[in-house]
């Protein structure tokens, strides 16, 4: 179909704001412009993509499939022109990079810090979510890379994978409330004790679920919940037995005690992803190069 780039434009900013006023602004052009075009694009493609009410906009099924077609393209381009503004410097522009909360905080911030101290001019924008959200924020050419637990099975064939750093996963708990410190425990017998975990959204409870499937036994946890750092003070108290990646636990906690476990459980990876087929900035390449 031999359609102008603009009415896509257009169709974007209605998409992503709901609103043909707002687009408006953002467009800098009249609403009934907005509106035109969104009528020409709907009558070129043969489909309704926008419910109108006197209250509210909504996207059509055939708009949201357009919607997610359209979004990386516009990401893309942005991210072509923020390089062409960078001019291959590092005096500006924009660092834009997907974490979890936890890598965030355990990981990432160090070279947060060196990259700001060494490049002042660059903007950096971190997008906090889980790893698997993260792999889909990179999918859409939302973020430049990604830092992530791995194995993540959000993560495609596109996207290249360099590992960082290893980890191990454990489970921790408050002696005082369960007094198997001296004990070599199995997953079979961490059955009858309340586990504390991350969500079902999450690559830990990912992996912990295969684990307990690999033996063949079922894992229900007592308490989900989308924090480590939570599900350790809830440990701490005694509301259960938390898996988490021992990079998380503090030092010398007289509190909690890593439990002995029967099974070997594999190490994971925190890795730095990054789209092959998408630009990488000279920013983005150069903290990949730090850490």
């Amino acid at each position: 179909m031999d359609i102008n780039y603009e009415l896509y434009k257009v169709f974007y900013h209605v998409a992503v704001t709901l609103s043909f006023s707002e687009a408006s602004k953002q467009l800098f052009i009249s609403q009934s412009a907005v509106s035109q075009s969104i009528k020409v694009l709907e009558k070129k493609l043969n489909q309704t993509l926008f419910i109108r009410s006197t209250k509210k906009v909504q996207l059509t099924p055939e708009g949201e499939i357009l919607l997610k077609h359209i979004e990386p393209a516009m990401n893309l381009i942005k991210r072509g022109e923020n390089q062409l503004l960078e001019a291959n410097t590092l005096n500006g522009g924009q660092l834009r990079i997907g974490a979890s909360d936890t890598i965030c905080r355990y990981y990432l911030i160090p070279f947060l810090n060196q990259f700001h101290k060494d490049y002042p001019n660059v903007h950096i924008k971190v997008n906090n979510q889980t790893s698997i959200e993260c792999a889909h924020l990179l999918e859409n050419g939302q973020v430049d890379f990604i830092i992530t637990n791995f194995p993540n099975s959000g993560l495609s064939n596109t996207q290249n994978i360099r590992s960082l750093q290893e980890f191990s996963d454990v489970f921790v708990a408050n002696q005082h409330y369960f007094p198997l410190k001296d004990q070599v425990m199995s997953l079979r017998g961490l059955q009858s004790y309340p586990i504390l975990m991350l969500d079902r959204k999450s690559t830990t409870s990912e992996f912990l679920h295969s684990m307990f499937q690999k033996y063949q036994l079922d894992l229900v946890p007592e308490i989900e919940l989308s924090s480590n750092d939570l599900l350790i003070d809830l440990a701490r108290i005694g509301l259960g037995i938390a898996f988490v990646p021992d990079f998380c636990i503090p030092d010398n906690d007289k509190d909690l005690f890593i439990l002995n476990l029967e099974e070997k459980l594999p190490p994971r990876q925190i890795v730095v992803a990054y789209n092959e087929n998408l630009p990488i900035s000279q920013a983005a390449k150069q903290f990949m190069e730090m850490m």
